[in-house]
């Protein structure tokens, strides 16, 4: 079983900055754990959000025309 991570080395393994490493666990979509000032995160559980999509879902509006032109 490896070590857990802090959020800045969550946040190097999932290319994001530290700050939203802490908002995915303010939302409740990656677990971690409190230690001292620290939140402790488990490596396995990175999986959790590895693979979702960046930035914002499109609207149904946009989805139905295609986007942009």
């Amino acid at each position: 079983m490896s070590a857990p991570l802090t959020t800045k080395e969550a946040a190097e393994r999932l290319g994001v900055s530290p700050a939203r490493v802490r908002q995915l666990v303010l939302a409740g979509n990656l677990p971690a754990e409190k230690f001292g000032r620290d939140l402790m995160i488990k490596e396995a559980d990175l999986k959790l959000v590895e693979d979702r999509p960046i930035g914002r879902p499109p609207t149904k509006k946009a989805a139905k025309k295609g986007g942009r032109k």
